[in-house]
C-alpha cells in the first residue's frame, strides 16, 4: 500500500526510487489521501512506470472531491491510461489487507466543511496485532472534531502521523488526548513556507512527552512492527523532543543513507489499540551486544530538598541491572526529554542485581554513584522521559515519569 506520492515538483522522484531501492514491483493499493498537488505530485509518474515497467496498480482509492490543477488533471489521465481500476472511498469502507486491518475513518458521507478538500482527506487507521497507526492525511479542526465525535477513544493509536504536516490547527490537546500516541511523525520540509511543523503544535506535542520524528531532520523514517513491538529506524539521528526538532541540521530529502534503529516501542493491551503512555522497553536488534532488558530505571528523585538549583546533588535517578550478567555502561548516554545528555565514563560497570546513582551536581564518580556535572537542574519536577542509549545508538531505555 502506498499512501501520496509527494511534491509536485519532484514528480515522485524521491519516492520511486524508495521504492526500487527496496525492490516493491507492485502497488496493490494507491491511497490519494487528497486531491493537493504536495499529495498527489508522483501520481501520474508512479501509475505510469508500475503499469508499463513493473507489475501494475492493483487499485487507486480517492476521497472524491476534484482539484483543477494540471498535476490533479495528469493523475486521472494516468488512471484511464491504463484503465486502473479507482474506487471513490469515505468513512466506513474497508481496504483489504493480508496480515492487518485498514479502516477508512473519513472522510464523512456526506462530506463536511463545503468539500475542502484538506478536511475531508481519506483518514486510515492500520492495526497489525497489537500495534496501530493512525493517518489523517491533511485532516484538520474539522475533520478532527468529526473524528472526535464518531470515534473518540476508538482513535487510541500507537503512532500518529500528524494531520496536515504539523500545522497550527491539526493535532489538537483533544485529539492528542483522545489518540494517545507513543510516538508522532511528521512529514514537511525543513524551510517549509507555511512555517510547517508550527511552534503551537510542537509544544503541544511535547506538553505530553511524546517522543516526535520529523522527516526534514531525521530523513527516512521506518517503523517495523512485530505486531507487539515497534522499532523506530531513521537516517539521521536527531532529537525527538518536539521542542528541539529544529537545532537539528536537515537532511536532503535524495539521501540515501541507511536506516538505523533507534529505539523500541512496547505496546501494551490486546486489542489494537495500542496508545496511552510509553513503557519502559529495550530495543531488540541482533546487532545489540547488550542483554536486553536489563537496565531498569527504579527511582526518580527530581524534586531535591529545598532550591533544586542550590541543591543538585539531592537531584538524581538509580538504575538497577536485572539481568544475569554484568553490564557493561562504558560510554551509553543519559537523556532527557530535551535532549540534555550525559556520557557515561569509560569503565563503568553494573553487576547482576546491583544500582547505580546518577546525580546532576558535581562529585567524584565511584562504583554506585556518579555525578553529571551541570550547573541547573535536568529533570523536571512535573514530569519527563529517562532515555538510555548504547554506544551502537540503540535506545536500551525509555520511561516517562510524573
Amino acid at each position: 500500500m502506498l499512501i501520496d506520492t509527494g511534491d509536485w515538483r519532484n514528480d515522485g522522484e524521491y519516492v520511486l526510487q524508495y521504492l526500487q531501492r527496496h525492490n516493491i514491483t507492485r502497488i496493490d493499493h494507491l491511497v490519494t489521501s487528497h486531491a493537493d498537488a504536495d499529495h498527489i505530485g508522483g501520481h501520474a509518474a508512479i501509475i505510469n512506470y508500475y503499469e508499463t515497467r513493473a507489475n501494475g496498480i492493483g487499485a487507486v482509492y480517492d476521497p472524491g472531491i476534484a482539484s483543477s490543477s494540471s498535476t490533479y488533471q495528469r493523475y486521472l489521465d494516468a488512471v484511464e491510461q491504463h484503465n486502473v481500476t479507482l474506487f471513490k472511498t469515505q468513512e466506513g469502507d474497508h481496504i483489504q489487507f493480508e496480515g492487518a486491518t485498514v479502516t477508512v475513518l473519513g472522510p464523512p458521507n456526506p462530506y463536511i466543511a463545503n468539500k475542502e478538500r484538506n478536511e475531508n482527506s481519506i483518514v486510515l487507521k492500520v492495526t497489525y496485532g497489537k500495534t496501530s497507526f493512525l493517518l489523517p492525511g491533511d485532516a484538520a479542526q474539522q475533520e478532527e472534531q468529526y473524528l472526535l465525535r464518531q470515534y473518540d477513544s476508538s482513535l487510541n493509536s500507537t503512532v500518529l502521523f500528524a494531520g496536515h504536516h504539523g500545522s497550527r490547527f491539526s493535532t489538537s490537546d483533544v485529539f492528542l488526548d483522545a489518540v494517545t500516541p507513543q510516538a508522532v511523525v511528521i512529514s514537511s520540509a525543513y524551510d517549509s513556507q507555511y512555517g510547517h511543523p508550527h511552534e503551537e503544535m510542537l509544544n503541544r506535542l511535547a506538553a505530553r512527552n511524546i517522543p516526535t520524528y520529523w522527516t526534514a531532520v531525521h530523513g527516512i523514517i521506518v517503523l517495523d512492527s512485530t505486531g507487539e513491538q515497534i522499532t523506530v529506524k531513521t537516517q539521521a539521528e536527531a532529537p525527538t523532543n518536539p521542542q528541539s526538532l529544529r537545532s537539528a541540521s536537515p537532511l536532503d530529502p535524495g539521501a540515501t543513507a541507511p536506516v538505523t534503529p533507534r529505539t523500541t516501542i512496547d505496546v501494551e493491551g490486546n486489542d489494537g489499540s495500542g496508545g496511552g503512555p510509553p513503557t519502559t522497553t529495550a530495543a531488540q536488534t541482533t546487532t545489540s551486544s547488550q542483554p536486553a532488558g536489563a537496565l531498569q530505571l527504579t527511582e526518580v528523585h527530581a524534586d531535591a530538598a529545598g532550591n533544586d538549583a542550590e541543591n543538585l546533588n539531592d537531584e538524581y535517578i538509580v538504575f538497577t541491572n536485572t539481568g544475569n550478567a554484568l553490564l557493561d555502561l562504558s560510554g551509553w548516554q543519559l537523556r532527557d526529554a530535551a535532549n540534555h545528555s550525559y556520557t557515561i565514563p569509560d569503565g563503568v560497570t553494573l553487576e547482576s542485581g546491583a544500582q547505580i546513582t546518577v546525580h546532576s551536581g558535581s562529585g567524584e564518580n565511584t562504583n554506585t554513584d556518579l555525578y553529571w556535572n551541570v550547573n541547573q537542574p535536568i529533570w523536571n519536577n512535573g514530569g519527563d522521559t529517562v532515555i538510555v542509549v548504547d554506544t551502537e545508538g540503540i535506545t536500551v531505555l525509555r520511561e516517562t515519569y510524573q
